[in-house]
């Protein structure tokens, strides 16, 4: 037996597994004393980035996400690759995605976009002094650039219109980093 905050693990196994996510099946004492079953979803770490020009706009992808089943404004973002760090995928995903280059990259923490059943940490960056160029999106991508002026794409984190946790949390902190500076 293992103990897990106020859980017990008794046993676990991998359920499944591919390329992008691992599934653990954990029979359990739960803190409530009952036996009970956990699920918990591994998914590749990975990284989100908001690239913010001189004049104040932001970059943001308009994309549909399978998962939601509809399209979703957000910041850049994907998998940290095997042999890749945080930044070179942040670099690599920017210029995929959007085309963009940039000179200076500022690490402003890493999230935990789910707590209760996914593990997904997520480094958020910050990319400036922006050079652009074409984009090299992968086949399943069918990515719209969005530019807007910070202070919008903040107020659709309020009002609804980004519900995506890690650009939400990255286009808070930009703000609130660009009025403490």
């Amino acid at each position: 037996m293992q103990q897990h905050g106020p859980w017990q693990i008794r046993s676990s196994r991998e359920v499944y597994r591919d390329p992008w996510i691992a599934v653990q099946r954990h029979e359990v004492v739960r803190p409530d004393g009952n036996d009970g079953t956990h699920c918990v979803i591994h998914q590749k770490p990975g990284v989100s980035v908001l690239a913010l020009d001189d004049d104040g706009y932001v970059y943001l992808t308009d994309e549909f996400h399978f998962g939601v089943g509809r399209d979703s404004l957000e910041v850049v973002s994907g998998g940290i690759e095997s042999g890749e760090d945080a930044l070179g995928t942040a670099q690599r995903e920017l210029q995929e995605e959007l085309g963009i280059r940039a000179a200076r990259w500022d690490a402003l923490g890493t999230v935990d976009p789910f707590t209760s059943i996914v593990v997904s940490p997520t480094a958020l960056y910050l990319a400036r002094d922006l050079t652009f160029g074409p984009a090299a999106p992968e086949a399943t991508e069918q990515i719209r650039t969005v530019k807007l002026p910070l202070s919008e794409a903040v107020q659709g984190v309020l009002d609804g219109r980004i519900t995506h946790a890690p650009s939400c949390v990255l286009l808070l902190k930009t703000e609130r980093l660009l009025q403490t500076s």
